[in-house]
């Protein structure tokens, strides 16, 4: 009997252990559950998972998620691709997902020169419209678009990515036709349509000094000429080596001074060589493949991946540091095979960006920031 014991012993021992290690996965709370009462936790949604047909994703965005934004069917381009015709179909869906789901509803976006339809700046020559007809297409596009969603949609981001790293205005069409004033007008309409609804600005690069300020001194001019601007939100496309996380907390701290709340959006970890760091997260740069830029392609080296869990755990304790003020964290997707990382700059990519692998399992990061959560008062 001694000798049966002495033989299956390791094959007991064994069998404990992993059954402990179920329990563990098993009993530890989601993200949303770990962070309730500090944050929102979000994700971006494509229109596979809005559809419901990614059902692998679809099912982790239900378990992990409280907050959700559309990736791109509520842009200009995809809701009013013509001149009063607007397409709803897919942004419906989108917040009824929301609505059945019990998820915080973000809309994105409002104003932002890129991926807007070639017409809304232009007449029928091809000239760039007036100031007046352009402050009345930005009104009428604001004001169709947050009507439709009134009362469902609780949050807007109103104008997009507006200012340089020099802290000066970028020069869209926007600027070039209206002014700076474009900005402090897509407000006025905003409030105008919603005033319930929460409305903030949105940029990236916002741990650049030079931004940094620029977005201070827009909203405390749009403050002073009595236009309520509710939130600032700190695009958070990083990679493993920068921006710097002083410079990252700096930028949090001033906009909190502001008075307003601070989102944390559209956030990803890059492990990829980026070919300019000036171009920060501007949709429209694009280089060439090179497979020295894809290093990873063949799997993702264990030294590279303790360098990333790292990265998001630094900023998952800014987070948990500064929850008084922040209002809501989002990722830029799910899973990694979802990440525009992949295919921005460089096209043709593989990247590890996101918190789920690309089977849409959660990476040992998620359980280490679940755990610091927990711990965090």
């Amino acid at each position: 009997m001694n000798t049966i014991f002495r033989v299956m012993l390791p094959a007991l021992a064994s069998l404990l252990v992993s059954a402990c290690g179920q329990t563990h996965q098993e009993t530890q709370p989601s993200l949303k559950e770990a962070l309730s009462g500090k944050f929102l936790i979000g994700t971006a949604m494509n229109a596979a998972q809005i559809e419901e047909t990614d059902t692998a994703s679809v099912r982790v965005i239900k378990e992990q998620f409280n907050a959700i934004v559309a990736e791109n069917c509520m842009k200009s381009e995809s809701i009013q691709p013509k001149e009063g015709v607007y397409d709803f179909a897919l942004a419906d869906k989108f917040v009824e997902f929301g609505e059945r789901n019990n998820m915080y509803l973000s809309g994105h976006v409002l104003i932002w020169h890129s991926q807007a339809p070639a017409w809304f700046f232009t007449d029928s020559t091809g000239s760039d419209v007036t100031r007046e007809v352009m402050i009345e297409r930005m009104k009428t596009h604001i004001q169709t678009v947050m009507e439709h969603y009134k009362g469902r949609v609780k949050e807007w981001e109103v104008v997009n990515e507006a200012i340089m790293d020099d802290g000066t205005y970028r020069k869209t069409k926007f600027y070039e036709i209206i002014g700076e004033d474009y900005v402090p007008l897509a407000f006025q309409f905003a409030r105008e349509t919603d005033p319930d609804a929460a409305l903030y600005y949105n940029d990236y690069s916002m741990a650049n000094p030079g931004r940094r300020a620029g977005v201070v001194s827009m909203v405390k001019k749009l403050q002073e000429a009595g236009i309520r601007v509710d939130g600032i939100g700190m695009q958070t496309h990083v990679g493993l080596d920068y921006p710097d996380l002083a410079e990252y907390e700096k930028s949090l701290e001033a906009f909190a001074d502001l008075g307003v709340k601070v989102m944390i959006t559209e956030m990803d970890v890059t492990l990829l060589p980026f070919p300019d760091l000036a171009a920060g997260a501007d949709v429209n740069v694009s280089f060439e493949y090179q497979q020295k830029m894809n290093p990873y392609a063949q799997g993702l080296p264990d030294s590279v991946n303790a360098l990333f869990e790292k990265r998001y755990l630094d900023f998952f304790t800014i987070f948990l540091k500064h929850k008084d003020v922040i209002s809501r964290v989002t990722l830029w997707g799910v899973y990694d095979q979802q990440s525009w990382r992949n295919n921005w700059p460089i096209p043709g990519r593989t990247d590890y960006s996101l918190l789920f692998d690309r089977q849409n399992k959660p990476k040992p990061v998620v359980s280490q920031v679940i755990t610091e959560a927990l711990k965090a008062n």
